[in-house]
């Protein structure tokens, strides 16, 4: 019987296919079968029902003129019900799967712009899956100097934002800083005239008050005696100073007239400017 009969084993998730004569007989589950060799059968090969993976790169184009290179994962297996179609019609299985990718994605991802090829993932992935059992996309890369331009664009960009920004903040800190300026020197400007206007009314009292008790005085006079009386009130701060040296008066009977004319044609030179 040994030399009658031959006996074959198929493993678990493998199929065999028979021949008899050279034409397909039928495809053998997993176990042991029996192929009498005198009645022209034989097994043809195996075929492994296992889910197996194809990483497929696909480079193309997007719609704006960006070269990407699209990372597709592919898992597939043969059906054991169709395993004499997988075993016969497929010469290479994993390279006609790559050609059918590859129509799929330059079909698709020439129509997205960048930006959105990268949002539209699962798109891609429903229109492979059209066309095949079970597709996934992992990973959309740009070329790397495409890469580059986009990180140098994105941050050119940030930075325009960011020298906007800080122009920005600048123009309103001189704006506040000329307004404070403004406004103090407004301040200042309204305290002198109020301390000059302090020192008018001061003086206007002292000389009528002075004309009123000293009969025979005039207000010439008596704005000569305080024009005077001032000078020298200055003249002795000065002297009291820690840095001042010397200062030289004018000393002699007129002398004091002479300070009090010098000192009025001052103050009228002053007013007509």
């Amino acid at each position: 019987m040994g030399n009658l009969f031959c006996c074959v084993q198929v493993d678990q998730s493998t199929v065999a296919i028979r021949e008899q004569f050279g034409k397909f007989d039928e495809v053998l589950e997993p176990g042991c079968h029996c192929l009498p060799w005198f009645l022209g059968k034989q097994v043809a090969g195996y075929l492994s029902l296992r889910v197996q993976q194809l990483d497929v790169r696909c480079e193309t184009k997007t719609k704006d003129n960006v070269f990407v290179t699209v990372v597709a994962s592919i898992q597939y297996r043969a059906l054991a019900e169709r395993a004499n179609d997988a075993f016969y019609k497929l010469s290479n299985t994993r390279g006609q799967i790559q050609a059918y990718v590859f129509d799929v994605i330059r079909a698709s991802v020439p129509k997205l712009l960048l930006d959105d090829t990268f949002e539209q993932k699962n798109d891609i992935a429903k229109t492979v899956e059209n066309e095949l059992e079970k597709t996934l996309i992992v990973d959309i890369e740009p070329d790397e100097h495409v890469k580059r331009a986009m990180n140098e664009i994105n941050a050119a960009a940030r930075m325009r934002v960011a020298a906007t920004e800080k122009a920005e903040a600048e123009k309103i800190l001189q704006i506040k800083r000329a307004e404070g300026e403004a406004e103090s020197k407004y301040l200042s400007g309204l305290g002198i005239a109020r301390q000059r206007q302090a020192i008018v009314d001061g003086l206007r009292d002292s000389v009528i008050g002075f004309s009123e008790n000293v009969p025979g005085t005039s207000a010439k006079d008596v704005m000569d005696m305080v024009l005077v009386t001032q000078y020298f009130d200055t003249m002795k701060e000065i002297g009291a100073a820690s840095k001042s040296s010397a200062v030289f008066i004018p000393h002699g009977p007129g002398a004091v007239r002479d300070v009090a004319s010098q000192i009025r044609d001052g103050l009228l030179q002053a007013n007509v400017h």
